[in-house]
């Protein structure tokens, strides 16, 4: 996909543009995929390894939620860690370490000292923990690489990477369980996932250190408002990010406290797709696990093309308007009521049914996921890291409550008929922050 239209033939330079970018991202994308099925590992397997290890929907709800506890702790510190060191060295250790910790999930209930609860629960966390610079370096590395008027589509396509994940993975690990049991999924997608650590390690550079990207494109990047200059050649002498009082302005700006709002309901849905999904088509829908492993995709599969939409619809309609603030509450709008169609779920009983009315509502999630576009748009030009960081920590606290609460509500209704209500309300709720809250989109200026 060509992302860069007038841009490119308006750039006054003798050489054509490469195109670096779109090889960047498109690894980005990847990346972004294993980094999803790497934290809906368990989900797949979690049928199979709680009737082996005999866990309850309470302590499995627990166990699902035990990434996103240590996940949203450690996206400030996380985004402070990109800031200072830069994205490429913290990125490429984030990779190998949770990589690593995925693969000792296989190794749960061998060993010693501590409950299967307490392991799985603790190498989830673990994983968390180190996932957590990901998304920030991801946004870093999309405002250093595109132009504005790319930067909508280019965020969607790393966004859409946790619905395109389950379409390339879900059907994968499906079968690795069927086929090889519930321990060896962890082994395969953690080998997945230090062979990926390589690939990063050996291509990902900021663009003026690119060997790849020629000057043209440098230079389209720039005047478009890429933060092209090499990270890591900071004043010592200069402020550091992470001050309590630049925390504080983040957190006290209505823009801002309505974006992590929405951020947080918009992630209620993607925890309850990464987390419980498969097993809700197990356990109330009659699919076996290798079944549900495909059926998955047909929804993510929804989810990746909305996501895509979403991001060209929201560039398209910032060329026509110059408006920020229509170019990306517009497709929020329209997305977020398709996706609060998951309630309807409910009540229908075919499974057909169920995985098309499903698969509409994951589209139109997919269509609404502009937070990271939005981030780019509106974030403190100096604070990329730690305003990505504190969006983050806000949107993934929903990894905390979405698995507990299902939990619950499934072991009280016996079904999971009260917890698809709650994952769609706060679909609602999410428009709710973006036109009640959120004003006027516009970039976050710091008081001195």
């Amino acid at each position: 996909m060509d992302l860069s239209g007038s841009i490119e033939a308006a750039t006054p330079t003798g050489t054509r543009p490469t195109k670096v970018r779109f090889l960047i991202i498109a690894l980005i994308f990847v990346i972004t995929s294993l980094n999803y099925a790497d934290r809906s590992t368990f989900s797949i397997a979690g049928a199979s390894a709680s009737a082996e290890l005999g866990l309850d929907a309470v302590q499995t709800g627990f166990i699902l939620s035990a990434f996103a506890w240590a996940y949203s702790l450690a996206q400030i510190p996380g985004g402070a860690l990109l800031d200072r060191f830069g994205t490429r060295p913290i990125y490429i250790a984030a990779i190998g370490t949770w990589s690593f910790f995925t693969v000792l999930q296989g190794f749960a209930g061998f060993i010693l000292g501590a409950t299967v609860v307490t392991q799985l629960f603790l190498l989830r966390f673990l994983v968390g923990l180190c996932e957590a610079p990901s998304f920030p370096g991801n946004a870093r590395i999309v405002a250093a690489w595109f132009p504005a008027r790319e930067r909508g589509t280019a965020s969607a396509i790393f966004n859409s990477a946790q619905y395109f994940s389950l379409v390339a993975f879900a059907p994968l690990m499906g079968w690795v369980v069927h086929e090889f049991g519930w321990r060896a999924v962890f082994f395969v997608m953690g080998a997945l996932g230090l062979m990926a650590m390589c690939a990063f390690a050996a291509f990902i550079r900021e663009p003026t250190r690119h060997k790849w990207a020629n000057a043209a494109e440098i230079e389209l990047i720039r005047e478009g408002g890429g933060l092209v200059e090499p990270e890591g050649r900071k004043d010592k002498a200069a402020e550091p990010t992470f001050t309590w009082s630049n925390v504080r302005q983040l957190l006290t700006s209505r823009m801002m406290i309505g974006v992590y709002l929405g951020q947080y309901c918009i992630n209620v849905l993607t925890y309850f797709f990464v987390t419980w999904f498969p097993i809700y088509l197990v356990k109330d829908r009659g699919f076996n696990i290798m079944e549900a492993g495909f059926v998955a995709a047909l929804p993510a599969l929804c989810g990746f093309v909305g996501g895509v939409a979403g991001g060209v619809m929201s560039d398209m309609l910032l060329a026509r308007t110059g408006s920020i603030t229509m170019a990306r509450k517009a497709p929020l709008l329209a997305g977020m009521l398709l996706a609060s169609l998951i309630m309807v779920a409910a009540k229908v009983e075919s499974q057909v049914g169920v995985v098309l009315l499903m698969s509409v509502a994951f589209f139109g999630k997919g269509v609404a996921s502009l937070g990271w576009a939005v981030m780019s748009d509106v974030a403190p030009r100096k604070l990329a890291g730690l305003a990505g960081g504190v969006f983050n920590t806000f949107g993934n606290a929903a990894g905390i409550v979405t698995p507990i609460v299902v939990g619950i509500l499934v072991a009280q209704a016996g079904s999971f008929d009260t917890a698809l209500v709650f994952v769609g309300a706060h679909c609602l709720l999410t428009i709710v922050a973006y036109f009640v809250v959120v004003q006027k989109l516009e970039r976050l200026e710091l008081a001195a």
